[in-house]
């Protein structure tokens, strides 16, 4: 396969990872290299975690074909639920989490039926209930806000992982480094058995050259990455949860019939209804999920915040739809990737952050992010147009 075949059959993957690539070498190069202080990494993590959970979420309702407006305000209801019951109840923070999630189960439960069963649009219907779950967070919290949450609560968006204290060395976060290299392995390894099954199955697979290039690459990265976080805290505690957010969902997509059924429904669902999909129970299912990665984002968010507030997850909704976009999703359904998702939040969370480095304000902030979105969505257009 040739690299330019490569790349065209593949623009929407590589070609957000070299956006990401370009725009981090630009803000490191416009801010004298506090980007990527290993302080300002860390902060980096921890300022967008909970939108990169709800990306997750919100790329497989869109690659199942519909849209949730409802995530920002069901993080806010969640935040504020569990004020009330480890702030004012004092139940065991475990058993509020708990809780918590499995509302926001139900919460997807209750969108999910209307769309699914009754037909309505998933438009309508998230639109209806970010205003009713707004509401509701300001009948919950009485318009004031409450504070503070238990310390160990709040460790899910403020603790990192301990380090190997025994060996001596204080410099660096020793754990974070071996992290490093264990991840290093299991990518080599990973990347090679997948590679021989592609042989195996005579699929057309990247030039030798590239492949090792393409795997020195993705060990550097992470080396590099590691040994940043490992110069100030090491690993916080929300980057682990992130982590195996995206193993796992990328898994359920990629290896499980659950994951080929989303993409059908998303494609094609009367094609997907006559090949026996279960095309109502997908789209129900999508928005319990949905429901559940709306309300951990609260949790991470009322964690670092230290607060449950009445405007708590205020264009969160926005955020997390546009990384799924930025990240190669297609607002037709069908197409996109948990990876991509991730990749299209960290873009918009980098601009956010180098933008307000170098000085530029908030509003044309907004602006540029627009018009960021706006290309996003152009370029899948015309690569759909494209290949008719």
């Amino acid at each position: 396969m040739k690299i330019a075949e490569l790349f065209k059959s593949n623009i929407r993957s590589y070609g957000m990872v070299v956006a990401l690539m370009f725009i981090v070498l630009l803000f490191s190069i416009l801010s004298d290299g506090i980007l990527l202080r290993p302080l300002n990494v860390t902060n980096l993590i921890l300022q967008n975690s909970y939108i990169l959970v709800l990306a997750i979420g919100m790329v497989m309702v869109i690659i199942a074909g519909h849209i949730d407006l409802s995530v920002g305000s069901v993080c806010a209801f969640v935040g504020a639920i569990a004020a009330i019951l480890m702030i004012e109840l004092q139940l065991p923070v475990v058993v509020s989490v708990v809780l918590c999630l499995l509302l926001g189960a139900i919460i997807g439960a209750w969108h999910g039926f209307f769309i699914a069963y009754c037909k309505m649009p998933s438009f309508i219907v998230t639109l209806a209930g970010m205003l009713l779950f707004r509401g509701l967070t300001m009948v919950v919290l009485g318009g004031q806000s409450i504070s503070p949450y238990p310390g160990e609560f709040r460790l899910i968006s403020s603790g990192f992982l301990p380090d190997l204290t025994f060996l001596g060395v204080t410099s660096y976060h020793v754990l974070t480094l071996l992290i490093g290299v264990l991840l290093s392995l299991l990518v080599v390894f990973s990347e090679l058995k997948e590679r021989r099954t592609q042989l195996k199955h005579q699929f057309a697979v990247i030039p030798k050259g590239f492949f090792i290039a393409k795997i020195i690459a993705m060990i550097a990265v992470i080396n590099v990455f590691t040994f940043v976080l490992a110069s100030y805290r090491g690993i916080p505690n929300i980057l682990v949860i992130l982590f195996v957010l995206i193993v796992f969902f990328t898994f359920i997509m990629n290896k499980t019939v659950i994951g080929r059924h989303i993409y059908a429904t998303g494609g094609n669902q009367k094609a997907a209804e006559l090949s026996g999909v279960k095309t109502k129970l997908v789209t129900f299912g999508v928005f319990v999920n949905m429901g559940v990665m709306a309300a951990l984002a609260g949790l991470i968010y009322a964690a670092r915040l230290n607060a449950a507030t009445p405007r708590a997850g205020t264009m969160f909704e926005l955020d997390a739809i546009a990384a799924a976009f930025i990240g190669g999703a297609s607002m037709a359904g069908g197409v996109g990737t948990i990876i991509g998702a991730v990749v299209g939040g960290l873009v918009m969370g980098v601009m956010n952050n180098g933008m307000s480095l170098i000085g530029i304000t908030i509003d044309w902030q907004q602006a540029i992010k627009g018009l960021v979105l706006l290309g996003a969505v152009g370029f899948d257009i015309y690569n759909r147009n494209k290949s008719k």
